[in-house]
């Protein structure tokens, strides 16, 4: 039976992925978005380099704290600070709330996590319609970052985003910018997840882990804020509350390697390797690109007023060729990093 089920499953998918309509990637690039660069506000940063912070005090990050994600992860569906008094889960969200509170005490009175973060803002131009290069401050590369575009067909007139639309090619009279970073809330973790795991606490290491998640993201804000701000300080005027932080009214994105918009992972390494993060802030890359300590972030930094967010889906089997051929990454390793993104 369950045989029979899972191969109508498997036809039904398969049916359903054949009518899936794609434009070429030729196509696709020549109805990119496009911007008149001309008359595009590109912000000179303030700062050009990488900086760091190695020991960031983590109650600065308390009021950038998104508590809905947190009560999600627990299966308590609202949104913050609502879910509170809901007449269906408002006790155990405010149970729950209150023994997060006091752990977030203890983590910052007792020293339990460091808070580090490295990041930076760079000369870059686009190249090739989907490719970034990345410059230092005297003009020299440093890297090249290889974006993907958007194939599945649209309706007419609708443009197929890359994220390198939203940097200045070539032909611009004026060098664009980009910026990086990583974060991380979880150096020393580990101890008092053993510690908990050693005393059958389950609860209080899931909910050690759960709010470090929460202390990366909202270092992740703070951060992205600083560098609107004031390091880069292209919205210096800037005045915004947590929930518009939250629904992210701001002008700039901050798309992370592995997410919608950059979905493949190992780009990850070129932001790695860029910032030497590792050595740095003491986050590190697995063999599949996942950061450890798990409660880290990365990603890139783009400040042009037009820049959105907006995600891939599936690339079709030309672009995909042309990807391989541009990372210099095999046909077997792509299979085995991004398997959902590949059409067919």
């Amino acid at each position: 039976k369950v045989r029979s089920e899972y191969e109508e499953i498997r036809q039904r998918r398969s049916q359903r992925e054949s009518f899936k309509n794609f434009v070429t990637i030729k196509e696709a690039r020549k109805n990119k978005f496009s911007l008149d660069w001309s008359k595009e506000d590109i912000k000179e940063p303030s700062n050009l380099g990488i900086e760091s912070f190695l020991d960031f005090p983590i109650e600065k990050l308390l009021d950038y704290i998104d508590w809905s994600p947190f009560f999600s992860s627990w299966q308590l569906r609202g949104k913050f600070p609502e879910i509170l008094s809901d007449p269906v889960v408002g006790e155990e969200a405010m149970r729950l709330y209150d023994d997060a509170k006091d752990m977030l005490q203890q983590i910052i009175d007792e020293k339990w996590l460091q808070a580090k973060a490295v990041f930076g803002t760079f000369k870059a131009q686009s190249i090739k319609d989907d490719d970034v290069i990345v410059y230092d401050s005297s003009g020299e590369a440093l890297t090249e970052l290889c974006f993907m575009r958007q194939q599945t067909k649209k309706s007419e007139g609708l443009p197929y985003y890359c994220l390198a639309d939203f940097v200045a090619p070539e032909s611009a009279s004026r060098m664009d910018h980009i910026g990086a970073f990583t974060v991380t809330a979880g150096i020393g973790i580990e101890k008092h997840i053993e510690r908990f795991e050693s005393q059958h606490d389950d609860y209080s290491a899931i909910l050690l882990k759960a709010l470090a998640d929460r202390l990366a993201e909202a270092f992740a804000e703070y951060l992205h804020e600083y560098i609107r701000k004031e390091y880069w300080a292209y919205a210096k005027e800037e005045s915004f509350n947590n929930e518009d932080l939250i629904r992210e009214r701001y002008r700039g994105i901050r798309p992370a390697p592995g997410y919608p918009a950059c979905p493949e992972h190992s780009e990850k390494a070129k932001l790695f390797e860029l910032l030497d993060v590792e050595k740095t802030i003491g986050v590190s890359l697995t063999e599949s690109y996942a950061m450890y300590p798990a409660a880290s972030i990365s990603g890139w930094y783009f400040a042009n007023p037009s820049s959105k967010y907006f995600g891939i889906n599936k690339i079709a089997r030309d672009q995909l060729d042309d990807y391989l051929e541009r990372t210099d990454m095999d046909l077997a390793t792509a299979k085995r990093l991004m398997p959902f993104l590949i059409s067919g």
